[in-house]
């Protein structure tokens, strides 16, 4: 069973926006996989502002965010218009 306060902290701290584009499979999954980039990097960010990060270590990391995040658009044929 999920702690009700628990769900909540899961709330805050990784929100989902509603998706209004076209409504497809593959523009869907790309918007999970898109909304979670965002989050990380957001969190990236905040641990290299903290000094808890280099900056080359925090680049390293988003780089390979961006590269995971281009596979998935490749892998799901998401066209670039």
């Amino acid at each position: 069973m999920v702690d009700s306060n628990q769900f909540d902290k899961t709330s805050f701290i990784y929100p989902q926006s509603r998706y209004y584009g076209e409504v497809k499979p593959e523009n869907l999954s790309f918007n999970v996989n898109l909304q979670e980039f965002a989050q990380r990097t957001n969190i990236i960010c905040n641990l290299e502002t903290n000094g808890k990060l280099s900056p080359e270590e925090a680049y390293n990391q988003i780089k390979g965010l961006w590269k995971q995040l281009k596979r998935t658009k490749k892998q799901l044929e998401i066209s670039g218009s």
